[in-house]
């Protein structure tokens, strides 16, 4: 398919096209997978130009077009690998892919020292349901209510956590290395997006994280906690953990259950996956 118009851009550049008066030099950008979601309709699955004065980063580049650099994991600049540092030239040819759940990339890997694994997150103000849930799934996940945006730069950056919000702005932090931008507005549906998207079906430990606070939660005797329970409680159940952070106490009671099944069907019957059609077209 024939590259779409060269269209020069202000904020990839910083010039104006009235202080230059040599032609413009002009790169093709080519996105991949779901980093087409972040794209206008028409600019999904093609190659795209880009005309500009001045040289700029190939992470400037990307994020012209509205694709936060958090979301990439492999830039090809002519088929090498490059940084997000590399800066685009007249005639490059680049192809932006995003992160691979199963391809072992870590020799092409430029972008970052290490592809997205391991993962722990950190949460912006409005997914506090959907901290809850990770958080019952045994993930790792940093969630404040009140935390501002430069907070929440600090502290993905500071604890090397994946920052998940619904705002592509704060993505585009350069502090930010590690981000996902929630396609979903349903908290159950986001939980399902994000084991989908990080391949963290197995890597669940269901009911081992407090999910007021986040803490490890730790087995105790139903003696040490008669006093946070009540008598009925305590005569139906015998196992309880208790939360080292908060003080609070979980048994595996009705609502233990439901949760229980919810979990089991979100594992077994994953909803459809929000990636477009696979892209067959050249680069």
């Amino acid at each position: 398919m024939p590259a779409r118009p060269c269209k020069w851009s202000n904020r990839f550049t910083g010039a104006t096209i009235d202080s230059v008066e040599r032609p413009p030099a002009c790169a093709t950008f080519r996105f991949y997978a779901e980093l087409n979601d972040h794209l206008a309709p028409e600019q999904r699955y093609r190659t795209l130009e880009r005309r500009f004065f001045v040289a700029a980063t190939v992470k400037d580049g990307i994020e012209s077009f509205g694709v936060p650099h958090t979301e990439v994991e492999l830039i090809l600049i002519n088929g090498d690998s490059v940084d997000f540092d590399r800066l685009v030239r007249d005639g490059d040819r680049i192809a932006v892919y995003p992160v691979f759940e199963s391809l072992d990339v870590r020799q092409e890997l430029r972008v970052r020292p290490e592809p997205l694994r391991n993962l722990t997150f950190v949460l912006d103000v409005h997914l506090g349901k959907l901290a809850g849930y990770l958080r019952m799934l045994g993930f790792d996940a940093d969630y404040r209510n009140s935390a501002t945006d430069p907070e929440l730069v600090r502290i993905a950056s500071e604890e090397q956590r994946v920052l998940l919000t619904r705002d592509r702005g704060l993505l585009m932090h350069a502090a930010v290395t590690r981000g996902y931008w929630l396609r979903h507005t349903e908290s159950r549906r986001q939980v399902a997006e994000v084991l989908r998207r990080f391949d963290l079906a197995s890597a669940t430990r269901p009911f081992t994280r407090c999910m007021a606070c986040n803490a490890v939660l730790q087995p105790v005797d139903r003696s040490a906690v008669l006093d946070r329970i009540s008598p009925r409680t305590a005569l139906l159940h015998e196992t309880f953990r208790k939360c080292p952070g908060c003080g609070r106490v979980y048994w595996q009671g009705s609502h233990y259950r439901r949760m229980s099944q919810w979990i089991q069907q979100l594992l077994d019957d994953p909803p459809p996956p929000l990636r477009r059609p696979i892209d067959n077209h050249a680069g």
